[in-house]
């Protein structure tokens, strides 16, 4: 069945009302159960059905979603394959939009604004790092966000890692790094398998834009951003952008998190999110003049739920 005639049809027992994203190895639907309500249904595009590798990716994604339970993580609800033979996963429909798009509109964001964005971010990846998962794909476009509830839900572990996996259980070829590069953390650009510190100068540079409007690096192409990220420092916070400043403890958290040797990082996601949480809150009054988040019910209602606007979520 092409994917495109799904709706309107019952897949698993999930009755797809619409389609609302797609990407190279999978289309995503919302759908209503009746035992789990309304959720998203990602299924795996039929000519990938008998691919080995993209079926094992995507049955690793929601097998990782289902060892992971926090309440700023979407949960998986179900999985498996159809009597149809097509592979599904079903996750938790979620409020909000994007968070990268809600700090294009609404950024640069205070730092408590921040930290309060970040400590639940924080919260769910070292969840995840407690089970020994390291997600390698954080990014705003990876995270919703609703702003009436002020609540963050991470989303995607289409690429994350078991850091108790042995090599020939990888699915990415040595010398091939994933993630996305204006994210992705230096050590992870040599293919290697990476550890919970790659996730936590990922979700620095989260910090660093939702802080600025800007990223650490300022490479305008793939090759000078590559070349940047191996060779140079990142930009201070405080030299980001013209006009905005922070307080140094603010900006000491940030750039440790950014350190090039994951050793030179705090020790661990929780430390980092506890240290950001205590510079902004010693330095509230001096927090400079970028607005406060905030945010609409009307305008969360006009983005839609989860995957709305769910940019590059799953191009893979």
């Amino acid at each position: 069945m092409a994917i495109e005639t799904l709706v309107g049809t019952t897949l698993a027992g999930y009755t797809v009302r619409g389609k609302v994203g797609e990407g190279g190895t999978a289309t995503v639907f919302r759908a209503d159960h009746p035992t789990h309500g309304t959720v998203a249904l990602k299924v795996l595009r039929e000519k990938l059905q008998h691919d080995k590798t993209a079926v094992a990716r995507f049955l690793r994604e929601a097998q990782f979603g289902a060892r992971v339970e926090h309440p700023n993580i979407v949960r998986t609800l179900d999985y498996g394959q159809s009597d149809t033979d097509r592979y599904y996963l079903a996750i938790e429909w979620a409020d909000g939009e994007i968070l990268d798009k809600y700090a294009e509109k609404s950024g640069p964001l205070s730092c408590k604004d921040v930290a309060a964005i970040m400590a639940q971010i924080c919260g769910a990846v070292q969840a995840a790092h407690d089970v020994g998962i390291v997600h390698r794909d954080l990014k705003p476009e990876n995270i919703m966000y609703d702003p009436a509830g002020r609540q963050i839900k991470l989303l995607d572990f289409g690429i994350a890692a078991d850091t108790e996996a042995s090599p020939d259980q990888r699915l990415t070829r040595a010398g091939f790094f994933v993630g996305t590069l204006m994210y992705v953390a230096p050590e992870a650009l040599s293919g290697e398998l990476v550890g919970p510190a790659a996730d936590q100068y990922s979700l620095a540079t989260i910090a660093y834009y939702l802080l600025s409007g800007c990223l650490p690096y300022t490479g305008k192409s793939p090759r000078e951003l590559f070349s940047q990220l191996l060779t140079q420092p990142p930009v201070t916070l405080n030299k980001a952008k013209p006009g905005l400043t922070f307080p140094a403890a603010v900006e000491t958290v940030v750039m440790k998190a950014l350190a090039k040797a994951p050793a030179e990082r705090y020790p661990s996601v929780k430390a980092f999110s506890d240290a950001f949480e205590t510079a902004s809150t010693s330095t509230a009054t001096a927090s400079g003049s970028a607005p406060s988040v905030s945010g609409s019910s009307d305008a969360v209602k006009k983005e839609g739920g989860l995957f709305g606007k769910m940019k590059g979520l799953f191009g893979r």
